[in-house]
């Protein structure tokens, strides 16, 4: 067993774009861990996915040997995501640690993942090294962005370690801080048995792979353990750590991170969070484990063009073993047949889901247009979650409509401070704080509707605040507001996948435009097709796409004009049998029409 003093857990926490992957890479490069002919960019990112997109979706974990000062230390570092999508990961992995470097770019500066993480830190009660970033370029300004967090943060810039980790510059510096300023893990070997899986991935040979932080007790391969959450046994087959590779060992102590391989079979039989323990000398103080990821954002997957559901079905049940922070349930459509309602845990992790599902699976999805949760209270007292539109039931049931409210902390240029304000203000946001972090950056506090948000906010922050605008938010309540729901009529017969649930006072704009995208991107057919919205019976827009026309009369060259009239009467009255029998063919753009940000 390892020695409890010369261990050292610590995680990489940063925004997006900060270098977390790349200090990672440096790290092990400078320890020895991976040689310089098996280095390559973004080491730990192994999904194809974050190499394209070059962001870190997952978090990944490497234990490195590092000698200093005539002792080897163990560092177990976990490299996680900056994405606000992915915040959950963040918080798994501290549970894992004694300390976090949270990185700072040294151009950018504190932005609003950088608060968020460095207060999930705290939380923690993690200890915290400041290390600034990307001092090789030629606009960094390393001094004023440490003085910049210890204003904002109150982390001491006099404590900060300046490093570049594309160029390796001090690496070394780090590397000593982390073994003086990070703590050792506390804990006893000698006392049961008690490990935290923070981490699971299925494997197609071995069953599911559990990453797991022991803090009391050890196991070795061949003991039988008790996983407390979920009251079952197994029999450890493989014991080991990722050095990056993954390395089998005899067995794992107090202290210490690695992982376990016991014949589970699939992801839904381990709960992350859980707690193990020894069978035969189990412990009675559970691990506190984790609050589960909450889903906020909702929509529909429906089987595309050459694609049956049972296959969308199979390869949505394949992608869930390998991500469980999404859920799927069936759910039919008149005009999309049987589909799935998917929750996500935001717009990018939706995107990610899909993406995937259409390169693994090898299906094509038809997707509608992404919704958020809402609180129903109903006249009899009792209240009901929907997820969609569609199961919102009648409205004479309805008591009041309540949309869930998030706290978004903005970091913006001081100049853009009138632009975010009106911004946030068209879109029915509440102003609760306005704090300047520096002559020309603020930081704004707003409490927004999460439905008015996770469309185009994002895009819209970036544009009016020229790319230096962030924002990370978090869900605090429901709060009742003039909500209703619009349906949306094509050829007269409402379109459950279409239909959007809006504040009042803005249902008739958002009508509007709706059915005006609507009518660009459905195509013309042989019968005239009416669009419209309607909230409850009362007809709000309307807009109409006209009939291919064809000139029947074309081989009418003179005679009597009744020849003409007769031909077009019939032309007119197929054209109105074709319209009650006609199927009107909806295009995957149409239901994404609704995303289109507003100009």
């Amino acid at each position: 067993m390892a020695d409890l003093s010369l261990i050292r857990n610590f995680s990489i926490v940063a925004h997006i774009d900060h270098g977390k992957s790349t200090l990672a890479d440096r790290i092990m490069e400078r320890t020895g861990a991976v040689s310089k002919r098996d280095m390559r960019d973004q080491l730990l990112d192994d999904m194809d996915l974050e190499r394209e997109m070059g962001i870190t979706i997952k978090a990944n974990r490497a234990t490195v040997n590092y000698k200093s000062h005539g002792k080897s230390y163990m560092f177990n570092l976990i490299d996680t995501p900056g994405h606000v999508d992915f915040h959950y990961e963040v918080s798994r992995s501290l549970a894992a640690c004694e300390g976090v470097l949270v990185l700072v770019d040294a151009t950018q500066g504190v932005q609003a993942q950088t608060v968020a993480n460095a207060y999930l830190a705290l939380e923690a009660d993690l200890e915290i090294l400041l290390v600034i970033n990307k001092i090789d370029l030629p606009a960094a300004r390393p001094e004023d962005i440490a003085l910049e967090v210890e204003q904002v943060l109150g982390l001491e810039a006099a404590d900060a370690v300046f490093t570049s980790a594309k160029t390796g510059e001090g690496i070394d510096e780090l590397l000593e801080a982390i073994v003086a300023k990070i703590p050792p893990p506390s804990g006893s070997v000698d006392k049961p048995l008690r490990a935290l899986i923070y981490d699971a991935k299925p494997d197609p040979h071995r069953g599911v792979i559990c990453h797991m932080r022991v803090f009391d007790g050890s196991f070795a391969r061949g003991d039988k353990i008790d996983l407390m959450g979920v009251d079952r046994s197994y029999i450890i087959t493989e014991v080991g750590k990722y050095t990056p590779k993954s390395t089998v060992i005899a067995a794992l102590g107090a202290g210490e991170v690695g992982y376990f391989v016991a014949g589970i079979k699939t992801l839904a039989d381990v709960n992350i969070g859980d707690t193990v323990t020894r069978a035969s000398n189990p412990t009675d103080k559970p691990l506190p484990g984790y609050v589960p990821p909450q889903q906020m954002v909702f929509c529909d997957f429906y089987p595309g063009t050459g694609t049956t559901t049972a296959q969308l079905r199979e390869a949505m049940e394949k992608l869930w073993l390998t991500d469980s922070s999404f859920t799927y349930n069936t759910v039919s459509s008149d005009a999309l047949g049987i589909g799935f309602r998917c929750g996500f845990l935001g717009l990018l992790h939706m995107k990610i889901i899909q993406e995937r599902l259409e390169r693994e699976g090898d299906v094509s999805v038809v997707q509608t247009a992404p919704t958020v949760e809402y609180e129903v209270l109903l006249q009899d007292g009792s209240t009901m979650r929907i997820e969609s539109p569609s199961e919102l039931p009648d409205m004479s049931l309805v008591d009041e409509i309540r949309e869930p409210i998030v706290l978004a902390q903005m970091i913006i240029p001081a100049d853009c401070v009138g632009t975010v304000m009106r911004l946030s203000l068209d879109r029915r946001g509440e102003q609760k704080k306005t704090e300047y972090l520096s002559q020309t950056r603020v930081m704004l506090t707003y409490r927004l509707p999460l439905s008015e948000i996770i469309y185009d906010f994002y895009d819209k922050l970036k544009s009016c605040t020229r790319g230096y605008g962030t924002v990370d938010y978090e869900i605090e309540d429901f709060r009742a507001d003039d909500m209703i729901k619009m349906d949306i009529l094509v050829n007269g017969v409402p379109v459950d996948a279409l239909s959007v649930i809006v504040h009042r006072e803005k249902a008739q704009y958002r009508g509007r435009k709706l059915i005006a995208r609507l009518k660009k991107e459905i195509g013309r057919h042989m019968f005239e097709i009416p669009l419209q919205a309607a909230v409850g019976g009362k007809i709000i827009a309307r807009e109409t796409i006209r009939a291919f026309r064809k000139d029947v009369t074309a081989k009418c060259y003179g005679g009597d004009v009744t020849r003409k009239r007769k031909l077009l009467e019939s032309q007119k009255a197929g054209k109105k049998r074709m319209k009650v029998v006609g199927n009107v063919e909806i295009p995957q753009g149409a239901f994404m029409s609704i995303l289109a940000p507003d100009d």
